[in-house]
């Protein structure tokens, strides 16, 4: 199923934990249980806290319903927003909550949205695996390095501590790193 508004949320994601990687080792066929990764992988990959920050073009979204964010924001140079308003002029290190409301503005250091070749908002997620495969839309990174960047990023591991306001991405940090490993060792598979 494709995205087809920067509002969708993809069927797969729900606040929810994730199938640890070991649960699929009882399916035989290295492809059908790479596939089956990828599946549990993708339940992150569509989660509002992911999606909003990898737009295909265009700002970011905010919020679990990836509403337009607001004030409205372009890519700017460096995927940092435009001068004299950069990502940083609001999100500074770490989240905040608001004062006297319920809500926060998210915080990582740096704060910035994924470069355009990573886009991926109205993508199907078999077109977001070959995407984040390909090293020219991946940052330059091998399978292993992937890993890394899926297990140990700070600003990945800020889906699972979005602030107040905000559904964590499903699962945790470490649990997405042990499915992207599991999925690469059986080959890396992506849907059709």
């Amino acid at each position: 199923m494709l995205l087809t508004t920067p509002c969708s949320i993809h069927p797969l994601w729900a606040a929810e934990d994730l199938t640890p990687a070991s649960a699929f080792q009882n399916i035989p066929d290295d492809h059908q249980r790479s596939l089956k990764l990828f599946e549990e992988m993708a339940k992150v990959l569509t989660s509002p806290r992911c999606l909003n920050c990898h737009p295909v073009k265009g700002g970011p979204t905010q919020g679990d319903d990836m509403h337009p964010h607001n004030p409205p924001m372009v890519r700017g140079d460096g995927d940092f927003g435009p001068p004299g308003m950069h990502c940083s002029t609001c999100h500074g290190s770490q989240n905040v909550d608001f004062a006297g409301i319920s809500g926060s503005i998210p915080g990582h250091e740096p704060w910035q949205l994924a470069p355009v070749s990573m886009g991926w908002q109205g993508l199907s997620i078999g077109e977001i695996c070959r995407s984040i495969k390909d090293p020219n839309h991946n940052g330059d990174r091998t399978l292993e390095e992937l890993i890394t960047h899926h297990s140990e990023d700070g600003l990945v591991g800020w889906a699972w501590h979005p602030g107040a306001g905000r559904t964590p991405a499903p699962g945790t940090q470490v649990q997405f790193g042990e499915l992207t490993r599991a999925w690469v060792e059986t080959g890396a598979a992506c849907p059709d």
